[in-house]
């Protein structure tokens, strides 16, 4: 059979009807009326796969507005973006997708409109929280990457923690002034965010919590300079990463690639691993249940036992929570149940004799507890967790199946679930 002539449209005529014929394969045929044509000449493309992607960003600053937008051209079908913070000017300098008048909008939702602008064929569900306690492990689980564009140590390592505990690929980036950092991890034999952190690493961890174990009120935070310049060409090599990652091509797994912008240098570095690492915990798949994270502790506990998980159990919380603070001295108390990031230093001062008074923080609840009454959303639970129950010979993991549905794009705030 006679080779066909390939027939496209030539984009620099200044005939739209005009055409240009090449030798090629009959099953080639190139349609300027496709968005993503030219990203379809490259050999390994699969735009399906990308149609049928899903990737969490976590932070829509600088860095995140750059992944987002990258993200968006390249058609990936669903994205989450989950930050806490709001549009400030100061933001304005270093993200291509904030304007003037979205000032006091939540980044993440301002983030996700414009990203789908740039391309309606793309989902993207904005999420108002923190990572470390409104996401749920069954997200991370979920999804086929996870970007990183934070700014502390202490939700990297979260976000570290949960990706391994579920298998699920990540890439991080740091940036500082013109220089920055992009690094890959594969769970579970690639060297790991924390396999590289130092005993300083973990100093600057503590420095954000105070005697009690509460957060520091004054810890700055996202105050780092930075350009637009080196949010762009970091955030694009995340993009890329989870692009090669999304096709199953290969990465630099466990290495980090380091561009210094004042002497354009570029090089790459292999990250240690550690096999004692704490974050190379991973765990079974779960069984799902259809419960919500709105129903009673107690309602978890039945269906454990309906799984022949035999008791006593303990509720395992990877959160630690903050049940109550109390003042030995006046006996003046605040019952507070929340994540213990979630609690301030002013909040365990005494308004009565003006001391400080004495968190009462847990880290496990058993079935005897009274807080069994409360819903898992008050012990620190977010919704669409994996969640631990131990027996008396086993542990066995749970996933809240019922709060799929909180991640549809018109689901409330993750701070909203009570």
């Amino acid at each position: 059979m006679a080779d066909s002539p390939l027939t496209f449209l030539d984009e620099d005529s200044p005939d739209p009807d005009s055409v240009t014929n090449v030798d090629a394969s009959p099953d080639l045929i190139i349609d300027d009326s496709d968005r993503y044509s030219r990203l379809r000449l490259i050999p390994w493309w699969r735009q399906e796969r990308l149609a049928a992607a899903r990737v969490l960003v976590v932070g829509a600053g600088a860095l995140g507005n750059e992944v987002l937008k990258n993200l968006a051209l390249l058609g990936v079908g669903t994205v989450y973006v989950i930050d806490l913070d709001d549009v400030e000017p100061s933001n304005l300098s270093r993200s291509v997708l904030f304007r003037t008048e979205d000032g006091g909008r939540g980044k993440a939702e301002v983030g996700a409109q414009r990203a789908c602008e740039i391309n309606p064929e793309v989902k993207i569900i904005p999420l108002k929280g923190d990572v470390i306690t409104d996401l749920g492990l069954g997200l991370f689980a979920d999804v086929d990457v996870v970007i990183g564009c934070l700014d502390n140590r202490e939700a990297r390592l979260w976000v570290n923690r949960q990706c391994w505990k579920v298998g699920t690929p990540w890439v991080d980036s740091g940036i500082q002034e013109i220089q920055g950092v992009v690094k890959v991890f594969v769970p579970p034999n690639s060297a790991c965010y924390e396999c590289a952190m130092t005993e300083r690493d973990y100093q600057l961890l503590n420095l954000r919590y105070s005697c009690p174990l509460l957060r520091r009120d004054q810890i700055m935070e996202g105050k780092v300079p930075t350009a637009p310049t080196i949010a762009s060409m970091m955030g694009a090599l995340e993009v890329q990463e989870a692009l090669k990652i999304i096709h199953g091509l290969p990465v630099a797994a466990g290495s980090a690639m380091v561009f210094n912008g004042v002497a354009n240098q570029f090089y790459t570095t292999q990250l240690p691993f550690r096999a004692d690492c704490l974050s190379h915990e991973t765990y079974p798949e779960p069984v799902e249940l259809p419960l919500k994270s709105t129903r009673p502790v107690s309602d978890l506990f039945e269906a454990a036992r309906r799984t022949d998980l035999a008791g006593p159990l303990t509720l395992a919380l990877e959160r630690d929570l903050v049940v109550s603070i109390d003042c030995p001295r006046c006996g003046w108390q605040l019952e507070v149940h929340r994540p213990r990031t979630r609690v301030s230093q002013s909040e365990s001062i005494c308004p009565t004799c003006n001391e400080p008074a004495q968190p009462e923080i847990v880290s496990a609840l058993a079935e005897d507890s009274p807080l069994v009454a409360l819903s898992l959303a008050r012990v620190g639970i977010p919704p669409y967790d994996i969640v631990r129950v131990d027996g008396v010979d086993e542990s066995r993991f749970f996933l809240l199946a019922g709060d799929r549905g909180w991640l549809e794009p018109d689901a409330k705030d993750p701070g909203t679930h009570s």
